[in-house]
């Protein structure tokens, strides 16, 4: 497997209709017009990925009181993503990327380092899109821990 090309900041966002925890349709360009933060992560559950969720979770009123949206997506079924939401408290969309489509399409699945290893599989990467559906920011191999502060930080939220 060839690893996807990256995005760039300027580069329009691939579009894409996932289902979200409850199986519902979730469609990138329905949130037209507003900015939002699409992350990618491995696993729902792991520390890493749970760290950041509720990173996003804690931050939601400010970064939604700010105009921006956030989504979450991961190779998981919909019945993972809805008993991790449920464990955490998670308040913004989780989508199913069960054939990694849309992890492809944004160059966060392929090729990685892991425990000194190369190994393949979901890049935890973040992605800005602006209202108009471009990409202000692409971000790849993000640490879960601290990584929404500096969105906040670089959004100036």
């Amino acid at each position: 497997m060839t690893d996807a090309p990256r995005l760039s900041p300027g580069d329009k966002a691939p579009d894409f209709t996932l289902p979200d925890a409850d199986g519902r349709p979730v469609s990138l360009s329905s949130f037209r017009g507003r900015t939002v933060v699409v992350y990618f992560y491995p696993a729902a559950g792991t520390p890493g990925c749970t760290k950041e969720a509720c990173d996003f979770r804690d931050n939601l009123a400010q970064l939604n009181g700010a105009g921006v949206d956030v989504l979450g997506i991961s190779p998981d079924k919909p019945e993972k993503l809805a008993k991790f939401r449920d464990k955490e408290g998670l308040t913004f969309p989780l989508l199913s990327d069960v054939d990694r489509g849309t992890l492809s399409a944004y160059g966060a699945y392929g090729e990685k380092t892991m425990y000194g290893r190369k190994v393949t599989g979901v890049i935890r990467s973040t992605f800005v899109v602006d209202p108009e559906g471009t990409l202000s920011a692409a971000l790849y191999n993000v640490r879960a821990a601290g990584h929404v502060a500096k969105l906040r930080k670089d959004l100036a939220l």
